[in-house]
């Protein structure tokens, strides 16, 4: 069944007592109850003891290929059962799903049922700032900080390691205009490094252009963006995938911290032409 407003703000209360293993969903439902964005359905296996919540995003163009569809679930015998349903996720497009990777197995094995190809975009570390007193006191005197804006969506799609494409610009614009972002201005005015805020309340998306670094600006950005989130409310997490060494020694230097039994990842069902 499919939430109503109402049903979400229980929904997320529901999800925080079962953190940190929910946190993804847990921080999707903070922002989609607080701020309106790209438009999303929320599922249930049943109402009000759910064992499964599924975050599926409404696809309005072809191109709309980095709305991710998220799961959390409690009962990998109902999650089987509820995602082998046809109508809860559309096996006929291109899919992009994150889950831990527990569940990506019973989502794999499912697709396999119906000969749906999948392949993994991603394995990541999920790190958590448990409280803003954890951060590390950062010197950011002489750094100019503003937030990002749409003449800058171009700038960041064309150095993200999965942008430089109309989907991804999409995605991009939502984050950018919806949701928490972080920049440092160079002398001219213009982004040199940055930071935005997934529509699951995740950090990400942090760069520096190459002739800026070394210069702490990546610090003092976890930094600002960190206590601005803690200060409205909403967790403070990001993910690591786990070959990006350099990030997870950063985040965790900067006060973060994560439970090694838990994997986040994400795979792409379908062609990307289907």
């Amino acid at each position: 069944m499919e939430l109503t407003e109402d049903q979400l703000k229980v929904a997320e209360a529901e999800l925080q007592s079962q953190l940190p293993q929910s946190l993804k969903t847990y921080g999707f439902l903070v922002l989609r109850n607080r701020v309106k964005s790209d438009s999303y359905i929320v599922l249930v296996d049943r109402w009000p003891q759910f064992s499964v919540i599924i975050c599926k995003p409404q696809y309005k163009e072809k191109t709309d290929l980095f709305k991710d569809t998220f799961i959390f679930a409690n009962d990998e015998a109902i999650l089987t059962e509820t995602i082998r349903n046809s109508s809860v996720l559309d096996w006929s497009r291109y899919l992009c799903l994150g889950t831990s990777l527990p569940h990506m197995e019973i989502v794999k094995a499912v697709a396999a049922e119906r000969n749906v190809p999948s392949n993994q975009l991603s394995l990541c570390h999920m790190m958590i700032l448990k409280e803003a007193s954890k951060l590390p006191t950062i010197n950011s005197s002489g750094i100019c900080l503003s937030t990002l804006d749409e003449s800058h969506i171009d700038l960041v799609n064309r150095t993200w390691k999965f942008g430089n494409n109309e989907g991804a610009a999409r995605m991009i614009r939502n984050m950018v205009t919806n949701f928490p972002s972080c920049c440092v201005l160079g002398p001219e005015g213009n982004p040199v490094s940055w930071i935005l805020t997934y529509v699951y309340c995740a950090l990400g998306m942090l760069y520096t252009l190459p002739e800026h670094r070394g210069k702490g600006y990546a610090k003092v950005l976890i930094s600002s963006m960190a206590k601005k989130l803690c200060g409205q409310g909403y967790p403070v997490f990001c993910f690591i995938e786990e070959e990006n060494r350099a990030s997870y020694q950063l985040f965790k230097g900067m006060g973060f911290s994560e439970d090694p039994s838990y994997r986040e990842t994400w795979y792409g069902f379908n062609d990307l032409n289907a």
